[in-house]
């Protein structure tokens, strides 16, 4: 006969023993919408290292990979690479979808991220912010000849709206006030260090070569090259 007390203390263990439903739906939910950074949110980030194994595996039932950056404090879900055509394998559809980027945002990720390398390479703060003029002065090496200045600075707007979106920047909220500072803070942002999980150490070292083919464009057409497009997971 089983002690009545076993089954007692059985049931106060149940709790502890596996994680509250919640919590893991809550990781996953804020996952499947996007990056996790550990400094926006370090409860939810000490949720991920203790249930880690569990997300991946309620991620792979999605064709879903973690990707989690213990030293730069950034976790999210990756698509899977498409079955080889070649072996039969059926094509699955994307939970996290690709989109395609225009040669602006292409352009534009590539000179951040060869900033981020600089950056890092000194000593000094791990956050890379940059002026809208600063990145506007990156870009125009890159523009036809003759771009006039009003043109340059709505082009650039434009892409840092779309790469914004994307998440490898942030645009820095400004402080109390209306004034000078207020107003030149507005327009500084930060660069996401999620950025290089996207664009990796191999890309970079293509770099040079891809912005000469972007120099070689321009000197055309002067048209945004087809060939300069890139794809990310959304």
């Amino acid at each position: 006969m089983n002690d009545p007390l076993d089954h007692d203390l059985a049931l106060a263990a149940a709790p502890s023993a596996a994680p509250a439903a919640p919590e893991l739906s809550q990781l996953l939910l804020h996952l499947l919408k996007g990056v996790l950074y550990r400094e926006e949110d370090e409860r939810l980030w000490a949720s991920l290292l203790r249930l880690q194994a569990r997300v991946r595996e309620q991620a792979a039932v999605l064709l879903l990979d973690l990707v989690q950056d213990e030293a730069e404090g950034h976790a999210f879900l990756k698509s899977r690479p498409d079955p080889d055509e070649a072996e039969g394998a059926p094509r699955l559809p994307r939970l996290v979808a690709r989109r395609p980027l225009s040669y602006p945002v292409s352009l534009m990720l590539a000179l951040l991220r060869k900033r981020m390398a600089e950056f890092d390479a000194g000593a000094g703060d791990t956050r890379l912010v940059l002026s809208r003029d600063e990145i506007a002065e990156l870009v125009r090496v890159f523009l036809p000849d003759g771009t006039n200045e009003a043109r340059l600075i709505d082009q650039v707007d434009a892409t840092l709206s779309k790469v914004v979106e994307l998440g490898f920047l942030r645009r820095l909220k400004p402080t109390a006030g209306s004034g000078q500072t207020a107003r030149q803070e507005r327009s500084h942002y930060e660069v996401r260090r999620i950025l290089k999980a996207f664009v990796d150490a191999q890309w970079l070292a293509e770099f040079e070569a891809r912005l000469e083919g972007y120099r070689t464009a321009l000197s055309g057409s002067g048209s945004e090259p087809g060939a300069a497009r890139e794809a990310t997971d959304a």
